[in-house]
């Protein structure tokens, strides 16, 4: 009689085990899926472009982009340096930085390294587009990025930054930074989730800055989109370790009874 209760027990002990460690398991796996799945966003990096540092969509393109405003291109180590190309000007728009006289702490690259984008938010402003396909309606999908807050070189005066970034017909702007004189905000990593309401949607990033006349400007990098709800073929595997769960509940209880 010992040794059966003895049994009983040690036996509630593994099917407790093996329930938790199902589910807990299962759980993980639904958990990683949008981390491992790969970007839906070509090109977030601004890696692939035509013509290097300079204005977005007048001397240079960056593959899978649309720019319709005053966006620069900006390579690694040439914000407050050499500056990015523009054409309407003439010359090269640079950043305030610790290459041309404000110790500010502007670095040489994103935490995502190499080229990002950087957009006046109060001069010829304009969104910087991609349209993105093979989304399902009604699903939820992150949309990740780097971003900061930087001043044009040769202004001086205290800004405001920000993105709206849009999802089709919706918009979730990003807090609102503030530069001080000569100033650099530091790079900040932003998640925001959207619910597609079709196949394919565009996706935008608006920079809102203040004062006209300071220039003022938000940065870009690290663009990712991801879908956050559970894809269809993870529901049977959530159903499966659910299932063994409850059996193993199930098993422990008649145990208990015996």
């Amino acid at each position: 009689m010992n040794v059966t209760i003895r049994q009983c027990a040690v036996s509630i002990k593994y099917l407790r085990k093996a329930a938790v460690t199902s589910v807990s398991a299962t759980a993980l796996l639904m958990l990683a899926t949008p981390a491992q799945a790969n970007s839906l966003v070509t090109n977030g990096s601004f890696e692939t472009v035509t013509n290097g540092a300079c204005e977005l969509g007048s001397c240079t393109v960056a593959t899978g982009w649309s720019s319709s405003g005053y966006n620069f291109v900006y390579a690694p180590g040439t914000a407050d340096t050499t500056g990015s190309y523009t054409p309407q000007f003439n010359g090269n728009l640079t950043l305030w930085g610790p290459h041309n006289g404000s110790a500010n702490g502007l670095p040489a690259t994103s935490p995502d390294g190499g080229n990002y984008v950087a957009a006046d938010g109060a001069f010829e402003v304009g969104a910087i587009t991609q349209t993105i396909g093979g989304l399902t309606a009604g699903d939820t999908y992150a949309v990740s990025f780097y971003w900061a807050g930087a001043q044009q070189s040769g202004f001086s005066g205290i800004t405001t930054e920000r993105w709206d970034v849009s999802l089709g017909a919706q918009t979730i702007d990003t807090a609102i930074v503030t530069d001080p004189n000569h100033g650099f905000t530091g790079w900040q990593y932003s998640t925001l989730d959207f619910t597609a309401t079709s196949g394919s949607e565009v996706l935008s990033f608006l920079a809102i800055g203040t004062p006209n006349g300071e220039p003022p400007f938000s940065l870009l990098d690290g663009v990712s989109m991801n879908v956050v709800t559970p894809e269809p073929a993870t529901l049977p595997l959530l159903l499966t370790g659910l299932m063994g769960g409850l059996g193993a509940l199930r098993s422990r209880k008649l145990l208990k009874s015996r």
